[in-house]
């Protein structure tokens, strides 16, 4: 019974980090980066030449 009353608050502090918000809003701020270097830093040619010159003005990248 204990080792099953001691799964059971493993999983219920799991959820509770999980489900925090410093926790959801640290994995929403990464996924936006990541999502913002992919498009920035890609090499797919319609999506390049789409943000070209938003990507070096933004960052002040100078041109190619």
């Amino acid at each position: 019974m204990t080792t099953q009353s001691s799964s059971a608050s493993i999983w219920q502090q799991t959820a509770r980090l999980t489900l925090s918000t410093p926790v959801q809003a640290t994995l929403y701020i990464s996924l936006c980066a990541l999502t913002i270097w992919t498009v920035y830093f890609t090499t797919y040619p319609a999506v390049h030449d789409k943000v070209h010159s938003l990507r070096h003005h933004t960052l002040m990248v100078s041109c190619h």
